[in-house]
């Protein structure tokens, strides 16, 4: 078969809720993905970067494949050999005291959710069904009903009501809009260190290091997603760690299992995690010795690799050439590390025809908010795969 036939079928037979490029991939190795007509690709997504350590990483193949030959799935239920391990692993890694382990992102996001308004009726004692949460506009944290009811993005929403109430929205990076919106029954701030799916958005310097000292001011939790900027990606370990903030709890996925298994994970002292109770949340899936087994491994590629450095150093140099680039279309580039936000002017004709262009020239990368492309490759890349890159980069964004 051919990519047309693949795309036939799906077209045919799944659900029309993404608009991919059309290629079709059948393999991966590294920084590189191939189609099923056997075309080679530089990825620069991955996966949203739930492959920060690169396609079929060895070292966590490897974990994969000994785990799945002994037990995959015990559920919470019964104990396994895999878990307890992770944990000990996340808190070294983190310096957070505890974890609690879920799969999707989004499963994550609400965990962390239902964490803080349960803190706000035990702890700070707002009265029962009052708490609010206060997030930003322009953000993304998944697709659940109760993460979209606080999105700002009209399309999300769109005929997927009633929405869940408990929540307040400001312009983000706007410390005073914060104070502001701030009541006695608030019990957090839910916030991207960098707002990815907006389109590569940076707050302004010092802003994650208001939004704590705001919260410690009026005994408010901070919640920082680092579901995408986690794990290496902006450079740091944490994106919050530029600013040396230390949020309430952390939520990360994606890179937590390299792009083999679905693997969130809630950061958080003990104070916080332990008040949940046998009972209050779970997931048949969430912690299964497969999937930590998995976790353990891309942690480790992460450190032993140095994979955070390596984002730093190459991030910038990446960064730097494609701002030095003459094209018409460029109104930005900006970003921290190896993810990087070309927007383009509105005269350029929108994100997608240059997306496919990139296609034509062996580089997959995805528009955002239509006139945004985002460059995330693999944080094992190295300068000469850059160079290679924009050798096929500056044809596209100089075209007619």
């Amino acid at each position: 078969m051919e990519s047309k036939d693949y795309i036939t079928l799906e077209d045919q037979y799944g659900a029309h809720n993404y608009h991919p490029l059309d290629v079709v991939i059948n393999r991966g190795e590294g920084v590189w993905v191939f189609d099923v007509d056997g075309n080679r690709y530089l990825d620069c997504l991955s996966a949203y970067s739930a492959v920060n350590q690169g396609h079929v990483h060895p070292k966590i193949l490897a974990a994969l494949v000994k785990q799945a030959q002994q037990i995959t799935l015990t559920s919470r239920a019964f104990r396994n050999d895999q878990l307890a391990l992770l944990y000990q692993q996340l808190s070294e890694i983190s310096g957070y005291e505890m974890s609690l382990l879920m799969n999707s992102g989004a499963e994550a996001v609400e965990t962390a959710i239902k964490l803080a308004r349960k803190w706000a009726y035990q702890v700070k004692g707002v009265p029962p069904n009052q708490a609010e949460i206060i997030t930003m506009e322009g953000n993304f944290h998944g697709r659940t009903i109760t993460i979209i009811s606080f999105s700002s993005e009209e399309a999300y929403k769109d005929g997927f009501g009633p929405f869940t109430p408990g929540f307040r929205s400001i312009p983000y990076g706007d410390g005073d809009a914060l104070t502001q919106a701030i009541n006695p029954n608030t019990a957090a701030v839910l916030i991207e260190p960098i707002q990815g799916e907006a389109g590569v958005i940076l707050p302004p310097q010092g802003y994650l290091q208001h939004i704590r000292e705001i919260c410690d001011q009026n005994n408010v939790l901070m919640i920082a997603d680092e579901i995408q900027t986690g794990l290496g990606r902006t450079g740091q370990l944490f994106a919050c760690d530029h600013e040396k903030v230390r949020p309430d709890m952390m939520v990360i996925g994606k890179a937590l299992s390299g792009g083999f298994y679905p693997v969130s994970a809630v950061l958080a002292d003990r104070d916080l995690l332990e008040l949940f109770q046998p009972g209050d949340h779970g997931s048949t899936f969430g912690g299964n010795p497969l999937g930590a087994a998995v976790a353990r491994a891309a942690l480790d590629v992460i450190s032993s690799e140095n994979l955070s450095q390596n984002a730093a150093e190459l991030g910038e140099y990446f960064s730097d050439r494609l701002a030095e680039i003459p094209s018409k279309h460029v109104k930005e580039v900006r970003g921290k590390g190896l993810l990087i936000g070309v927007e383009l002017k509105h005269s350029a004709g929108g994100g997608r025809r240059f997306a496919e262009a990139l296609q034509g020239q062996g580089i997959l990368v995805k528009e955002t908010h239509d006139h945004v492309i985002r460059f995330a490759p693999p944080l094992i890349i190295d300068r000469n795969t850059i160079d290679w890159a924009l050798d096929r980069i500056f044809p596209v964004l100089t075209m007619s």
